[in-house]
């Protein structure tokens, strides 16, 4: 299947998923200002492609791994949202019953292992599925999301190293959105492109793909997803994308130019998608329901978080143990 294949109802899909993770990103922001989100968590506005483009090439039981920005991933997994935000909110009918946050979304039935907030941790974890998966015959790939500094982590060049020597079903992806936290990628790191310049040094095609657009992501994500499950091994891919917030929502982003956001901010994914359906026979009215559609869709997950429960002490144990509790140990 090739990008020439999709079908406008396939790109109205694309469309759909990428308006759903804008507009969770920003009830997700509105509910932080009110004081329901606690703690920080961070948000993916303007890199929604990247997240949208893969999972709609991925097969239902491959593997996501991402990074502490990993709401947009999983939802785009098919995750409900509203056990997304119960769980930013702390609420018993969260993903993982208010016990992980923002930053440690997982959701296993939905091939979604984990969100980590050690930087790198998961490269290594991601080769481990995969080789679960190639010992297996499974069939399953695993994508392996992070952002541009963790491409200066001792794990990077590890898993990247493992995973060529095993030919291990398994895509990199790196999210270059040009900033490590509050420092510019490029004042730091020896080459061009962080993840694609580095390729070449584990034996890889040096890949680089326009983060922001939804085609362009999907296209290159199905052909090294498709490499990989025909056992031809690991691929890195570098998406160059933007993110439109600070590093988190504790962080206003100033330290970045005016005419560097202003920029970015003119090559928004969901804007220029939709002016592309538009011009291949899409209409207005179309895609003003598909924006209606999810307004309320976010609007009810949003009701229904906020009815959840606040977890009492009888959740404060479970999941510790292997076997379910404490008592025996007491």
């Amino acid at each position: 299947m090739t990008i020439s294949s999709l079908d406008l109802d396939a790109k109205l899909g694309l469309y759909r998923s990428q308006v759903e993770l804008r507009q969770f990103e920003k009830r997700a922001y509105d509910l932080f200002l009110e004081n329901y989100v606690k703690g920080t968590s961070h948000l993916s506005l303007g890199q929604e492609a990247i997240a949208a483009g893969f999972a709609a090439a991925m097969r239902e039981d491959d593997y996501t791994f991402a990074t502490y920005r990993g709401h947009a991933h999983t939802l785009a997994r098919g995750v409900p949202m509203t056990g997304v935000l119960a769980e930013l909110m702390g609420r018993t009918n969260g993903l993982m019953a208010g016990k992980g946050g923002s930053m440690h979304l997982t959701s296993v039935e939905h091939g979604v292992m984990g969100s980590y907030a050690i930087i790198g941790a998961h490269l290594p974890i991601a080769c481990g599925a995969a080789w679960s998966a190639q010992y297996r015959g499974s069939g399953q790939v695993a994508v392996c999301f992070f952002g541009d500094g963790t491409t200066n982590i001792g794990a990077f060049h590890e898993a990247l190293n493992f995973a060529a020597i095993w030919k291990l079903p398994v895509v990199f992806v790196c999210e270059n959105n040009l900033w490590m936290e509050y420092t510019r990628t490029s004042e730091i790191t020896a080459v061009e492109h962080p993840a694609a310049d580095r390729a070449s040094a584990y034996g890889l095609e040096s890949i680089i793909v326009d983060g922001n657009d939804v085609d362009a992501v999907f296209e290159v994500a199905k052909k090294a997803i498709d490499r990989a499950r025909a056992g031809e091994g690991p691929s890195m891919i570098e998406a160059k994308t933007y993110r439109q917030a600070g590093h988190s929502r504790a962080d206003p982003g100033k330290y970045r130019p005016d005419e560097e956001v202003a920029e970015w901010l003119a090559k928004d994914p969901i804007p220029m998608y939709h002016a592309r359906l538009l011009a291949e026979g899409a209409t207005e009215a179309q895609l003003s329901e598909i924006d209606r559609a999810v307004a309320a869709m976010v609007d009810l997950a949003t009701e229904e978080a906020k009815a959840g429960e606040t977890p009492g002490a009888d959740l404060l144990m479970k999941d510790v143990w292997a076997d379910g509790g404490s008592a025996w140990r007491n």
